[in-house]
């Protein structure tokens, strides 16, 4: 099987932390701070009461400052990642990381923390230090033993949960791997012969929660980079290693492997010999988790054992030993309990209920978004990192291990109601883009970049290439397109693009009949055929799509969109009269809400409005969402009477007569079709929820509702989505960003709309 692997240039990872902003991370205000009044309350002297009421009652803390939400990430740069000693500052970009991971994927608010020392006294008085202000500390990139020692004293010593997650992350996933390969095996934990390989904190971590789970302690082998660890052994050892030294005739990891069960690889690239794998018992089971690069592929393990299962650190992969399902999620339960600790107990329940979503019906977004159906399995044992039910399925779990445990200091008394407004607290809109994004590089679409011109669209089109999607194509003049790239910092880019231009073509003739045929009897002569195919670099994008050359075209970022949709139509039929229709995507504070139609019709009628309806519907389906459309205009359903408004009043009953099969209604204004509180003054509406797709009258009123909310209040624009052609062709606006322009091109790719 090919596996596609993206490539990230030094250059573009600077890019991306140096862009919009410096690093990954911002504060904002969740209060009104625009008058006097919210000054007063939010400071002196409103603040006062607050304060005297946590003085009273400290546990009070959790309801008036943010303590309760909020997780430290906490390094003092001994080990970050593969690199190993850097230092505290150096490893801020991977705690800011970790810190924008805790928000994504589990709306935990996280600040990272770098202390410059390497003593652990004084690292371990300055975390206690902090316990007022944080909900909960994530322990990270902190050498062995040193994080042994650090983390046990914090736990021992602190009121609010401790989480080293290079240990207890990596434990917690493999462990719930484990349990599902287990059960596809029919074996039980403790008849395993169990071999680890690397001593380290996640090796050790590992070992230690599988013997909690039922793992013998005789049946445990563990290695590292000397050997078994055995009773009496000298060199090399320390007290976490003596405490799984077995007694054991065993000295090398190859004899370990012998009859095993269970391989678990926290080590290094190659460590595990196909002759090892050999040896394994019926079934084996092999967790090649080195980063990164595994211990063994599993091309290699299962060329040799078809027996096997694989899982691995990599996400190219299937079962991915991935921390981001576990350390958001246990701390978003443990948070909500207020809990004391993170105990074994909770991380326990973590694995299991990660282990039981493997074994269901995975949801058909999930499948949309990796491109195939994933089905419990050999290769499906863990969830993926994006599997929407994680974050209403696995903090409850947790939740109610700290309850049962006596963690918690303030218990959930209604559980449903905590599952529920866990679904409603988290930004669907990232959800759809990794989607989107997913599909893309499963599709390898060669993608033309029609103005090369363009620093913008040139960045863009090394980055579409550069992460797997496939194959970028660029329109312009290959001495321009190097020192532009040059002067970007990707001068080495400038081999691995496709440049073409109609100097070089040796297709140009065949083009030129092509569009003479299509534009003789519209006013086109000869020589003006050869000025468009020759000259304009859209138009040429647009011939070599249409024989064939790429299989998407990005265009756009340098010329107003309608002119641009002008030219495209000279070699595509995207207009009126073919049913095309111009449907932008708002994202705003975790909702998305299509706008129709932003760019072909300009005064469109009832029947025109019913056809842009259905292509805004197609656009929403392949977005992932279920449509629910609403003709805006300044009136509801009648009123006030105005004949502006009587085409909005039509257009539902066309749709009616069309028996389509997504909900719709109209007319009414915005606030009737975004709010539901304003919505329930009509409850004949046949939508059952807010919609997610406004067709508004014209053309202008469309660009003025993206505009404003664009400025004024900063929603994410993404389109005009081009829809109703059979061929993918995605317009760019003039101010589009890098990130724009690629969202456009992973569009097209997708063939959305």
């Amino acid at each position: 099987m090919t596996r596609t692997r993206s490539r990230i240039t030094p250059e573009e990872a600077l890019q991306f932390h140096l862009e919009p902003t410096p690093g990954k991370l911002e504060i904002a205000a969740t209060v009104p701070m625009t008058t006097q009044r919210d000054l007063s309350l939010a400071y002196s002297p409103g603040v006062a009461v607050p304060c005297e009421a946590i003085h009273q009652h400290p546990e009070t803390a959790y309801d008036y400052t943010t303590k309760g939400n909020l997780v430290a990430v906490i390094s003092n740069g001994t080990a970050v990642l593969g690199l190993g000693n850097l230092g505290a500052l150096a490893s801020k970009p991977v705690m800011e990381g970790k810190a924008v991971l805790f928000k994504r994927f589990a709306d935990v608010n996280s600040i990272d923390i770098e202390l410059d020392t390497e003593d652990v006294e004084r690292f371990i008085d300055a975390v206690k230090l902090m316990e007022p202000t944080f909900g909960g500390i994530n322990l990270e990139d902190i050498k062995a033993p040193e994080c042994f020692i650090i983390e046990q004293r914090l736990k021992e010593e602190m009121e609010i949960p401790v989480f080293h997650d290079d240990q207890h992350g990596t434990a917690v996933i493999c462990a719930a791997g484990l349990i599902n390969a287990l059960h596809l095996n029919g074996k039980d934990i403790a008849d395993c012969k169990i071999v680890l390989n690397g001593a380290g904190a996640a090796g050790i971590a590992c070992i230690e929660l599988l013997k909690r789970m039922g793992a013998k302690h005789e049946n445990c082998i563990v290695c590292d980079t000397k050997g078994v660890i055995y009773q009496g052994r000298t060199d090399g050892m320390n007290q976490w290693k003596s405490a799984h030294a077995v007694k054991t005739d065993l000295r090398t990891l190859e004899q370990a492997m012998v009859d095993a069960d269970v391989f678990l690889g926290v080590s290094v690239k190659g460590a595990v010999t196909a002759k090892m794998v050999e040896s394994m018992g019926p079934d084996p089971v092999i967790f090649a988790m080195a980063n990164p690069d595994p211990e063994i592929t599993p091309e290699e393990a299962h060329e040799i054992r078809e027996d096997a299962i694989v899982a691995t650190g990599r996400s190219d992969y299937p079962n991915q030993v991935n921390n981001v399902l576990g350390f958001p999620y246990l701390f978003r339960g443990a948070l909500d309990i207020h809990a004391r600790a993170i105990n074994d107990e909770m991380k326990i329940a973590c694995a299991e209920a990660l282990a039981a979503l493997a074994r269901e019906d995975v949801p058909d977004e999930v499948a949309i978004a990796y491109g195939k159906t994933l089905t419990f399995g050999r290769d499906y044992i863990i969830p993926t990192p994006f599997d929407p039910r994680l974050i209403h399925r696995i903090p409850p779990a947790v939740a109610r291990a700290g309850m049962d445990t006596g963690a918690a200091r303030r218990p959930i008394i209604d559980m449903d109601a905590y599952e529920l407004s866990l679904k409603s607290r988290m930004d669907p809109t990232a959800s759809i883009l990794r989607g989107i994004a997913a599909r893309a590089r499963r599709a390898q679409a060669r993608m033309i970049f029609a103005e090369g011109d363009d620093p913008r669209v040139l960045r863009a089109a090394v980055t579409y290439q550069r992460n797997g999607y496939g194959e970028a194509i660029v329109v312009g003049r290959e001495a321009d397109v190097k020192a532009k790239l040059e002067a970007a910092g990707m001068g080495d880019a400038v081999g691995e693009l496709t440049v073409t231009n109609a100097a070089i073509t040796k297709h140009l003739d065949t083009y030129k009949d092509f569009l003479y045929r299509r534009l003789q009897r519209k006013g086109y002569d000869q020589i003006d055929i050869h000025r468009l195919a020759a000259r304009d670099r859209h138009v040429f994008s647009a011939l070599l799509l249409a024989h064939g050359v790429g299989d998407g075209l990005v265009t756009g970022a340098t010329r107003k969109s309608a002119h641009v949709l002008e030219l495209i139509n000279h070699v595509f039929d995207a207009n009126t009269q073919t049913g095309a229709a111009g449907v932008t995507a708002l994202l705003h504070k975790g909702r998305i809400v299509l706008i129709a139609d932003t760019l072909v019709h300009e005064w469109p009628d009832e029947n025109d409005l019913a056809n842009i309806a259905e292509r805004a519907a197609s656009v929403a389906r392949d977005l992932g969402l279920e449509p629910r459309v609403a003709f805006v205009s300044f009136s509801t359903f009648g009123y006030p009477v105005s004949e502006r408004a009587e085409k909005m009043h039509i257009a539902p009953r066309v749709l009616e007569k069309r028996g389509v099969d997504f909900e719709f209604e109209g007319e009414m204004t915005v606030d009737v079709a975004l709010n539901m509180d304003a919505a329930r003054h009509f409850p004949f509406s046949r939508l059952t929820g807010p919609a997610n797709i406004l067709v508004v009258p014209a053309r202008h009123s469309a660009s003025i509702s993206v505009k404003l909310m664009q400025e004024m209040a900063g929603a994410t624009v993404i389109g005009p989505i081009l829809s109703g052609i059979d061929t993918p062709i995605q317009i760019c606006s003039t101010g589009s960003t890098v990130n724009d322009i690629m969202n456009m091109a992973l569009l097209a790719a997708c063939k959305v709309g």
